[in-house]
């Protein structure tokens, strides 16, 4: 199969993106700067040397490297995709009257709202991302945690899981997030059942994946939005576009404006240590590796993406066709 990276360039043949990612995790094997985070008690404990890269084409195709079935919790790499799923549950009107879409450069935990129209500034901010989870429809707590790990496995392709102990860890010490959930209900962003839509936020972060299953997440965000191993849709296309649109702007932090100079794809990251890149039509490509930057995304991850692009100019700007 040959993915075509760049309407410029010639083809690319998927043995030469293994060569790459191959190469590249040996480059970075021994690359160690960043820490684990500590603010979430059982992250703090997991192994720091775990690194995987990999690779799912539109055709179904996969390249993986390392430990590329290490289970980790997907953490706010879960976020555009539950705003995906909130997206179609109430419309997006009904959604961007209570979330923005404009970048903050502040910290993903920040407690702050915009001054204006009391919103949180977008969905991939931890504000935001909670107020989207309230969105989420269903009959009670259980039945809604069940809907998001339905759309989860519909874009890996199997069930998914939550790791309990890490859902406790971030239940017990999450009293930021509870305090940016009380701003938003004080001017009438969510409804008044806080601790449920915090459970139920806490949940989706600690659902599991590998770093095969986020390649294979953000290759179906790159199919349209149909599964590329199961040939299932898992959200609308017209959804990827404005799940794309946000991850492209606001996916890592105050770190976006950086990331889209320098790599120039739509992507997410996680404090589990992942991230994900999204090539539209042609990709998802993830990296796994926990310890994080002062922003809070793999220190490592940022700099296999950034060698990736450079190596097969996929920055959306080198598209001149």
């Amino acid at each position: 199969m040959k993915a075509r990276m760049n309407r410029d360039n010639p083809p690319i043949e998927v043995a030469d993106l293994e060569d790459a990612l191959c190469a590249l995790h040996a480059r970075y094997t021994d690359f160690r700067e960043g820490a684990l985070p500590a603010y979430i008690p059982e992250l703090a404990k997991v192994d720091p040397d775990g690194f995987a890269i990999a690779a799912c084409t539109v055709d179904g195709q996969l390249v993986t490297v390392g430990d590329a079935n290490h289970l980790f919790t997907v953490q706010s790499i879960s976020k555009p995709f539950v705003y995906g799923l909130a997206l179609e549950d109430r419309g997006r009107d009904f959604v961007h009257a209570r979330v923005g879409v404009e970048p903050t450069g502040d910290t993903f935990n920040a407690i702050v709202l915009d001054e204006r129209s009391k919103r949180p500034h977008n969905p991939m901010v931890n504000a935001g991302a909670i107020a989207v989870t309230s969105f989420v429809q269903g009959d009670g707590p259980i039945d809604r945690l069940n809907r998001i790990l339905a759309m989860f496995a519909r874009h890996v392709g199997h069930k998914v899981n939550v790791d309990m102990s890490i859902y406790m860890s971030e239940r017990t010490t999450g009293h930021r997030n509870r305090a940016m959930a009380h701003l938003m209900l004080n001017f009438g962003m969510i409804e008044p059942r806080v601790e449920e839509i915090l459970d139920l936020y806490f949940q989706q972060c600690a659902a599991l994946v590998d770093c095969r299953d986020l390649a294979v997440m953000a290759g179906t965000l790159a199919n349209r939005g149909v599964n590329p191993l199961t040939g299932e849709r898992a959200v609308q296309e017209g959804t990827v576009r404005d799940i794309l649109s946000v991850m492209y702007t606001c996916g890592l932090y105050e770190y976006s404006g950086e990331w889209l100079f320098r790599v120039g794809l739509p992507a997410k990251s996680g404090v589990g240590g992942g991230i994900m890149a999204v090539i539209p039509g042609q990709m998802g490509i993830a990296v796994y590796s926990p310890l994080l930057d002062e922003r809070g995304n793999s220190a490592r991850g940022i700099q296999v993406f950034q060698d990736l692009s450079e190596r097969f100019r996929l920055h959306v700007f080198d598209h001149h066709g």
